[in-house]
């Protein structure tokens, strides 16, 4: 097979792992989005929220009154023995209208606390695979290197044997080792706690595995700085939580203004009238009479009422607005810090990366001098635990990296 096919199938392979990785996790945000109880919470309250739209746009209940007259009232037709009324309110035009205009605004900032609630826990579910990934990729790396002490450890005791080494280099094999052994088992035990944790953030079982990839590749954010900045400070789901919040208040106002107008009433009231010889009644005697139509108006004449729905409304829009203002303050310096980190993380893989192949080959080269003649096994161990920490360090760069691309998508509200 040539170099360039070789080369090909390198990339394919690389591109599977990282596509089968992708899967995975956007398997685990798609079963998070579905199964976790606090979102499901928050979508249960935004549905709430909605029903509370046709409450207020419908007129008030119309009233029934039922009258019955203990001593009859003498009328021409007969005397009154009893009454039905009805009667229906009508609030002035737009009021309903401008109700309804509330509830909805109100309904649409409760969507953004679920979006921002989803972006959250996507956040969540992002940095526990990265972590775990980390754990998992520590716990690989600590036992490569337990099985290269143990390879050092029959090399010491060659040379042990033919005089060439103190048996001091076989005790401080011994003690690297226990100290690797001490750190894998804290690393097993924290893997378990990042599972439990992962499992949760689904809501399924604490015992389902898990599966991370062997290796991560970095995620990259694919926009200026500057253009990200503009887009979290506008776009952000509690930036738009506010904004529904603050025309829920404008049109708070509107409704409060047309509170303060006068509400009319229609209705009708029917009499049963009783039996009569009054020579007045003539024919019409004893048959029941309607009166139609009854119309009122209610007039608002005590305003400090509606002055201070007004006010009130005023007064929480101007409140939002600073809101706003302090939450763009904050999620400035929330993008800063997570710019930080993925800028720490890029520099980070670049030094690690050419701190583990120098460390590498520099364990190579004692390796080779200390098989030859015996000495600087103590510089063998040392350069062996530099391998080590850059291996490690390297993952953990590249965990924290994708952790921070992920922190500035919650930013965006992705």
């Amino acid at each position: 097979m040539d170099t360039k096919r070789i080369y090909i199938l390198i990339i394919l392979f690389l591109l599977l792992g990282s596509s089968q990785a992708q899967t995975n996790l956007d398997t685990y945000l798609k079963t998070g989005a579905e199964n976790n109880p606090g979102l499901k919470a928050k979508f249960s309250e935004y549905n709430a929220a909605l029903e509370k739209v046709p409450q207020v746009g419908t007129l008030p209940d119309p009233t029934i009154s039922f009258g019955y007259f203990i001593s009859p009232v003498e009328t021409r037709l007969g005397p009154q023995q009893a009454k039905i009324g009805f009667m229906q309110m009508f609030p002035w035009f737009g009021t309903l209208g401008a109700k309804e205009d509330v509830a909805t605004q109100q309904a649409k900032a409760k969507y953004e606390e679920f979006e921002e609630a989803k972006s959250k826990l996507f956040f969540d579910i992002k940095s526990a695979y990265y972590n775990l990934y980390f754990a998992q990729k520590g716990i690989a790396i600590t036992r490569e290197n337990i099985s290269i002490l143990n390879t050092f450890q029959q090399l010491a005791l060659i040379k042990i044997e033919t005089g060439k080494a103190s048996v001091v280099d076989e005790m401080r094999v011994v003690m690297e080792r226990n100290e690797l052994e001490n750190q894998l088992a804290y690393l097993l035990d924290t893997k378990w706690v990042l599972e439990v944790s992962f499992n949760k953030l689904l809501n399924q079982s604490v015992e389902t595995p898990i599966v991370v990839p062997d290796e991560l590749l970095d995620e990259n954010l694919g926009m200026s700085k500057q253009a990200l900045l503009d887009s979290i400070t506008n776009q952000n789901h509690l930036i738009k939580q506010l904004d529904f919040k603050m025309a829920s208040f404008q049109k708070q106002e509107i409704a409060a203004h047309k509170m303060g107008s006068p509400t009319f009433s229609i209705g009708m009231d029917y009499m049963f009238i009783g039996d009569t010889d009054s020579p007045m009644a003539g024919n019409e005697g004893g048959k029941d009479a309607i009166v139609f139509p009854m119309v009122g108006i209610t007039i608002p004449l005590y305003r400090k009422k509606y002055k201070a729905m007004i006010n009130e409304a005023s007064l929480n829009i101007e409140a939002t607005q600073f809101q706003k203002e302090n939450q763009q303050n904050q999620l400035t310096i929330l993008f800063e810090k997570g710019y930080k980190d993925y800028a720490d993380g890029e520099r980070r893989i670049v030094l690690f990366q050419k701190q583990l192949k120098l460390a590498k080959k520099s364990l190579d080269i004692l390796l080779t001098s200390y098989s030859n003649n015996g000495q600087n096994f103590e510089e063998v161990l040392r350069m062996e635990r530099k391998v080590l920490k850059y291996a490690l360090e390297l993952d953990k760069a590249r965990a924290d990296k994708n952790a921070a691309v992920a922190f500035i998508s919650y930013l965006l509200g992705k």
